[in-house]
């Protein structure tokens, strides 16, 4: 097993790009999962370009699947007065397979000071029952990951209402909070719609859209809690909401997601 940590030092400068090999227990059936492969779009763009102001909103496609030696090339779009576009493209064996765009952007003084995303969370992670005991077994990269479910329904319980609360982690012991580390977090639950159903079948994000609600990406024991509820289910696909908070309950991140659904 590769440990998390371990998996991002790995990407290392290759000519005009970055490439890392990601192992087999990081897969999500034969590919890496599309929080995996943001995570390291975001890694070699942070490399690449040391002088960047806080990340703001992020943008995904998950084009194809990411398996071996894989090849990132971030490209700096736009560096205006405060703001950063960069674009970002990863290759796996089989040609393109995400495509990022990162906003990256310096805070300004402002009159506004607001969030409906205030929580206190409804209990501490040690309250809560283990959430991935029972995952498939071909999602092989849960094994790097804690998780407890603090509300909503378990994934295939024939549930009326496609929501559910989870507290994760990663169980890298070397690991400390990080954008990197989180983005890797922020799409590991599974899409809220399958609470609805009974039947395990395949699924696959298609995009994803993320913004950073605060510069400060820190929390207590490694502790996150994302609360993801879907919007529609139909025709084979799910739009879905998804907001993560610090163990303190300060909000960090807001996001969407289309999945392409088997079921």
């Amino acid at each position: 097993m590769m440990e998390f940590s371990e998996l991002m030092d790995g990407v290392q400068r290759d000519g005009a790009a970055w490439t890392v090999t990601v192992s087999d227990d990081w897969l999500q059936g034969r590919t890496i999962y599309g929080g995996l492969a943001a995570a390291i779009c975001l890694q070699a763009t942070l490399r690449e370009f040391t002088d960047l102001p806080p990340l703001r909103s992020a943008q995904f496609a998950f084009i194809g699947p990411a398996t071996g030696r894989l090849r990132i090339t971030p490209t700096a779009l736009r560096r205006g007065k405060s703001t950063v576009f960069i674009g970002v493209e990863l290759n796996g064996d089989d040609g393109l397979a995400t495509r990022a765009t990162f906003c990256f952007g310096a805070a300004r003084n402002s009159a506004l000071n607001y969030s409906a995303h205030d929580l206190q969370p409804p209990n501490a992670p040690e309250a809560c029952p283990p959430f991935f005991e029972k995952a498939p077994s071909f999602l092989n990269f849960l094994q790097h990951l804690d998780g407890r479910l603090a509300g909503g329904a378990l994934p295939f319980s024939g549930s009326k209402e496609p929501k559910m609360t989870l507290w994760l982690r990663h169980r890298d012991p070397a690991l400390k909070p990080s954008l990197v580390s989180l983005l890797a977090l922020a799409d590991a639950p599974p899409p809220a719609a399958l609470a609805m159903v009974t039947q395990v079948g395949p699924i696959s994000t298609m995009t994803w859209a993320i913004d950073m609600l605060t510069d400060t990406v820190e929390t207590r024991d490694g502790w996150w809690m994302i609360h993801t509820t879907a919007d529609t289910a139909a025709g084979g696909y799910s739009s879905q909401a998804m907001t993560v908070w610090n163990a303190a309950g300060r909000p960090v991140m807001t996001s969407r997601q289309n999945v392409a659904m088997f079921m």
